[in-house]
């Protein structure tokens, strides 16, 4: 299974997640963000690529819908509503991703 992670700014949240998932048998993970400015800007082939996209807040989820409306067609789109205030692989960031993520990270 093939997952995208998407945040903000690709800082924080999203690595995190891409770091605590990244290794399971049979799971591919890829992180983005979805502010214009930022260094890895998600694109249509980010959304293409994967199988479940995997946002961090509401308010992504509602960018993702209207800058990628059409690519989303037949994906699993999920809101973890995981608010911008942890460091990156901050321990309480990883237990929060674990509980809220770690049963859809099953190929």
């Amino acid at each position: 299974m093939r997952v995208l992670f998407l945040c903000s700014r690709n800082r924080l949240r999203s690595p995190t997640a891409e770091e605590v998932f990244a290794g399971r048998p049979g799971i591919e993970v890829a992180s983005a963000e979805l502010a214009p400015d930022a260094a890895e800007v998600a694109k249509a082939e980010h959304i293409e690529w994967a199988e479940l996209v995997v946002v961090m807040e509401r308010a992504h989820k509602a960018k993702l819908t209207r800058n990628f409306g059409a690519s989303l067609k037949g994906k699993r789109v999920v809101c973890l509503d995981i608010p911008d205030r942890y460091a990156f692989m901050q321990p309480e960031l990883v237990e929060l991703l674990e509980r809220k993520a770690g049963h859809l990270m099953k190929p």
